[in-house]
């Protein structure tokens, strides 16, 4: 498999070329080595990764720029770190990043991040190789590695959030054959399988990929099953200047809706009830399907030049049931629940963005130019909303299933939800090399939106607006050594307001401005390493105000200020230890509004931390070799509702691993993890209120079994 020349530091000149003579680990699909190292590539070859370690970065400016030259904190989890910590689902992969926590994922349905102390779910900050999709879940099979881009990212991906975007990398075909199957079992009961099959299509410039999942196991509480299957077929033409990859992703799920437990208002602690204990009843299920298509193209005009055109086209569908807790009596313990349903809810969207980059001298000084546009249509209907009358007589010490019916009565008032957005989108980028050392980037955008909102029947349009953004950011670079860098930036991001539920007029769109500065560093010729500080304030913040006469109004007067440091680093120590590990600390706060000044927002962690390790014992019992490892992930107290009345506690879980590969003629690695390893009870996101707080899952043993060919 062909590696494309970057400029490289040292340290990743060793590591290319350690992989490139064998000595740095497996390669992509053949006999190993001593397993040092695995180097990821993309597209025609263009290394991204070398085994824990990231090279490239293709989220921050949308060209391969390498690590150290972006201003900017961007981190990256790759294909080897989700292998190692048997990673199922983006919240896991994401404990490896500083000041990322988790928000509300709509009772464990959907990706949900804040960033930075911005976020939310449905706020699409979470891209497929650089685009926006309406899947509820992005992380599978398909997975690549993860590319977090840290701070306002509008001027290149739209309407986003100050904190940053989350970009899933997708594997693309190969032209070397290669295959993989593993399967999985967990100590819930139950488990899951992958299969992974590629390679070229012979006499042709064609290549294809086969990858399928499916997951059957039971849901870790007193009742409910996980059942998910995926199958996604791709075929790539890769010609000596252009490049299509074409591939499409069908996942079908069956999932618990799971809002968790409660937390007492007296004492501000969760119930003392089993955390397998839930409050709601069995058919608290969301069924539902979800479709991708991708199609990622390339030309290269010369050696310079390049055209890359991008397209998402998404769709997901879904129904649910739930008894929904409405009030809970602290003194008895009962429950007030109602019955509700989606019946027939259907988001579709299609991405496409066309960008053209080069290199070019002006009074000899080199520029990297990069010129785009975008375009996305957004279109969301929720049909029938089912709603039935509060009931009593569920006690949480004493719970009776089966005493509340599913409800059949549809909402009027409430059915036909639906969200429009389109977005028309143009930006130009230029990296300028000033000298050696000197390296600024800057670039602006122009955006112009329309969205549509409402709800019931008859139909009520809440949001119907327009308007145009112009976001401009601009950074500096300043190469100490080949192997330090110091950065500056300066980023803008805007979200234009919209509700289903409320008529919110004509408000101007939340605007946020955002300052970093830091550095970058190689270390041990194998550790890439980032550490920085960073501060942001995003205004016109929406709230509700209820006037005398009992109305409600939206109003924009809040602002939200974070400030903070991080710190991350990935790769090797040693030629047989890796490690992925990071810190952050950020104080957010709401410092104008006229209800929850002083307050910090929902689900925002003062700190984060985190640390994987692996050691490569090497060679055991003639020429197998055994992995060991393990780490944790921390995070602070977060406030559970917007007044701050509870919080939900700090905590820290620990997971290990060990790994034991047979070589031979087609490896086998038996692989063993223990998730959560001392079963401590944790809790990791609220709903916004105290009857909804998710519960992070007790000890789990995966024990798997994977082969390649």
């Amino acid at each position: 498999m062909s590696v494309a020349h970057v400029d490289m530091s040292h340290a990743q000149q060793a590591t290319a070329q350690a992989s490139a003579s064998g000595q740095g680990g497996e390669t992509a699909w053949g006999s190993p080595e001593i397993a040092l190292d695995t180097v990821s590539v993309t597209g025609a070859g263009e290394m991204a990764t070398a085994g824990y370690q990231p090279i490239t970065n293709s989220s921050a400016t949308r060209t391969n720029m390498l690590i150290l030259d972006i201003p900017q904190a961007v981190n990256v989890v790759s294909q080897e770190v989700i292998n190692d910590q048997q990673d199922r689902t983006l919240d896991e992969v994401l404990r490896n990043v500083s000041n990322v926590t988790q928000a509300n994922t709509l009772a464990g349905t959907q990706d949900a991040f804040i960033r930075r102390g911005f976020g939310d779910n449905r706020d699409g900050s979470v891209l497929t190789n650089g685009l926006r999709t309406v899947l509820p879940r992005s992380f599978n099979a398909t997975t690549d590695r993860v590319e977090v881009l840290k701070g306002p990212a509008s001027t290149l991906y739209g309407i986003q959030e100050p904190g940053g975007i989350i970009n899933v990398i997708t594997k693309k075909p190969q032209d070397v054959f290669g295959s993989s199957f593993e399967l999985s079992g967990t100590s819930f009961g139950g488990g899951y399988g992958t299969f992974d099959i590629t390679g070229p299509i012979a006499n042709t410039n064609l290549a294809y990929r086969l990858i399928g999942e499916w997951q059957d196991n039971d849901y870790w509480r007193n009742y409910g099953e996980v059942k998910q299957n995926l199958i996604a077929p791709s075929l790539g033409w890769h010609g000596e200047n252009t490049s299509v990859d074409v591939s499409y992703t069908h996942r079908e799920y069956t999932v618990p809706f799971d809002r968790g437990t409660i937390f007492d208002p007296t004492t501000g602690k969760a119930v003392t009830t089993d955390r397998r204990i839930q409050f709601t009843e069995p058919y608290n299920i969301t069924n539902g399907q979800s479709d991708l298509v991708l199609v990622n193209a390339s030309h290269n005009f010369n050696d310079k030049w390049k055209l890359k055109v991008d397209y998402a086209y998404s769709h997901d569908s879904y129904s649910d049931n739930q008894a929904r807790v409405m009030a809970y009596d602290p003194a008895t313990g009962n429950l007030t629940r109602r019955a509700d349903s989606t019946n027939g809810s259907y988001q579709t969207q299609h991405n496409v963005r066309a960008d053209l980059s080069g290199e070019f001298t002006v009074a000899g000084f080199k520029n990297e130019l990069l010129v785009g546009a975008a375009y996305s249509d957004y279109d969301l209907l929720r049909t029938d909303m089912i709603r039935c009358p509060n009931t009593t007589g569920f006690n949480i010490y004493r719970p009776v299933y089966g005493t509340l019916a599913k409800c059949t009565r549809v909402s009027a008032a409430d059915s036909d939800q639906t969200i429009q957005q389109s977005v028309y989108s143009g930006y130009i980028q230029d990296a300028l090399y000033l000298t050696d050392q000197w390296i600024l980037v800057g670039g602006v955008s122009f955006q112009q939106y329309t969205q549509y909102a409402g709800k019931g029947r008859p139909f009520n349009a809440n949001t119907d607006s327009d308007g145009t953004s112009v976001n401009p950011r601009a950074g500096i670079v300043y190469k100490l050594t080949p192997d330090i860098s110091l950065y500056a930036n300066f980023a803008t991001g805007f979200v234009p307001q919209s509700s289903i539920a409320d008529n919110i007029g004509s408000l101007p769109p939340e605007e946020s401005v955002s300052y970093e500065a830091g550095a970058k560093f190689e270390l041990m010729n194998g550790l890439t390493a980032t550490a920085a500080i960073f501060n942001i304030e995003k205004k016109n913040v929406l709230y509700n105000e209820t006037l005398s006469n009992g109305d409600t109004v939206a109003r924009t007067a809040g602002k939200v200020r974070s400030q903070g440091f991080e710190f991350d680093m990935a790769g090797r120590l040693t030629d047989r230890i890796n490690i992925i590990a990071s810190y952050g600390y950020q104080d957010v706060k709401v410092v104008e509004d006229p209800t929850y000044a002083g307050n910090s927002p929902v689900n925002v962690s003062p700190y984060t931390a985190s640390m994987f390790m692996t050691y490569d014992v090497g060679r055991v019992l003639g020429d197998d070799n055994l992995k060991i490892g393990g780490g944790f992930s921390a995070q602070g107290k977060r406030a559970g509702d917007a007044a701050n009345s509870f919080y939900l506690p700090g905590y820290a879980v620990f997971d290990a691993m060990m790994a034991y590969t047979i070589n031979v003629k087609n490896p086998m690695t038996i692989q063993l993890n223990v998730k959560n390893l001392f079963d401590t009870t944790y809790y990791t996101s609220s709903i916004g209120n105290n009857l909804g707080v998710a519960i992070g899952a007790p000890m789990e043993a995966v024990l798997s079994a994977r082969v390649k060919f």
